[in-house]
């Protein structure tokens, strides 16, 4: 397990490039094809003055749930594939996703997920926007609406995932975002408390996979326990 004299929770504007890296990397060789991948965003000119702490932020987009109305005839899918859930076992798990209900229309809503290195905490932040197919966006009650059946009371009160909005720091646009308070904590907590991650070499490679690992669930998302392994168990 790392030293948790030497490792805070927290991780330096290269250990998050490096940590985005895997996380992309891993996403690809695990996820189902129908999923949107993790990518490097590089940030507009106007922010240039940001390139001496991160040169961009990882996103996934696109990311569509949806819903019948009718009872019992959920599916989750994706605007990269036909409506429909994947069945292996090995690929990460979307919970059915509880979307307004129109009569007896299918209805989606699209997420865009961005994770976004915090100078201030170093740690990441994700800021997700949510809309309908009609490109509005969606208010917070309707996003609530949309979490998986039993995560909405656990992990709205929860004060890891702590939602606020705020101007996205590189798109000058209203997001929400989960609070990075208690984040360095908990991570600290789970990599000195890991045997199989030895050095903090080993914990960055893991960082953003493990942060994902719970942040996700507030989507529906997980990840693959190969995914959590690290360089010398692949």
């Amino acid at each position: 397990m790392v030293d948790s004299d030497c490792f805070d929770g927290t991780i330096s504007p290269g250990e998050f490039r490096t940590a985005a890296s895997a996380l992309a990397e891993r996403w690809k060789k695990s996820a189902s094809s129908g999923l949107p991948p993790w990518s490097w965003a590089s940030p507009p000119r106007q922010h240039s003055w940001l390139l001496d702490q991160v040169d961009g932020y990882v996103a996934m987009e696109k990311l569509r749930f949806c819903r019948s109305s009718k009872v019992d005839d959920n599916t989750c899918c994706n605007a990269m594939e036909e409506p429909g859930c994947a069945d292996d076992d090995d690929e990460p798990v979307v919970d059915d996703a509880t979307l307004v209900e129109s009569g007896d229309q299918e209805m989606h809503h699209y997420y865009d997920l961005h994770i976004v290195y915090s100078s201030s905490y170093r740690v990441p932040v994700l800021y997700f926007r949510v809309y309908g197919s009609d490109g509005q966006p969606l208010s917070l009650a309707e996003f609530e609406r949309d979490l998986p059946v039993g995560s909405a009371d656990e992990f709205l009160k929860s004060k890891w995932t702590f939602i606020t909005q705020e101007e996205h720091p590189f798109l000058n646009r209203p997001w929400y975002k989960l609070h990075p308070c208690g984040t360095s904590e908990w991570l600290r907590l789970l990599f000195c408390s890991d045997a199989s991650v030895l050095t903090r070499e080993a914990a960055v490679e893991l960082y953003l996979v493990s942060w994902f690992s719970f942040v996700g669930q507030v989507f529906g998302l997980g990840v693959t326990s190969d995914m959590m392994k690290n360089r010398k168990q692949l």
